[in-house]
């Protein structure tokens, strides 16, 4: 089983949410249908980062740290690995 620790966003340098789980594709499309709590009231319903582990423990750690970054970290995070701030959800959603 894999861990993934990821990011949604709700536009290009728009609100921005830092998340980790064992099932990347279910919850992504739980962001997207807009269930209640941060995601939905501020429309975070892109994948616009994503990254695997293999423990638990090690995702969650990892989404800490990122969770305390300032804001530009986590731009550069994203501009990194996904310059034209793709929707990476295709991927896990078909």
């Amino acid at each position: 089983m894999m861990f993934h620790v990821y990011i949604m966003a709700s536009r290009r340098n728009g609100t921005l949410y830092t998340g980790y789980t064992d099932d990347l594709g279910r919850r992504v499309s739980e962001h997207q249908s807009r269930e209640r709590g941060f995601t939905g009231r501020y429309g975070c319903t892109m994948l616009v980062w994503h990254e695997a582990h293999e423990t638990r423990e090690g995702t969650w750690r990892r989404e800490r740290q990122i969770k305390e970054w300032r804001r530009v970290w986590k731009l550069q995070l994203i501009e990194a690995d996904n310059p034209e701030w793709r929707d990476l959800a295709l991927e896990f959603l078909g």
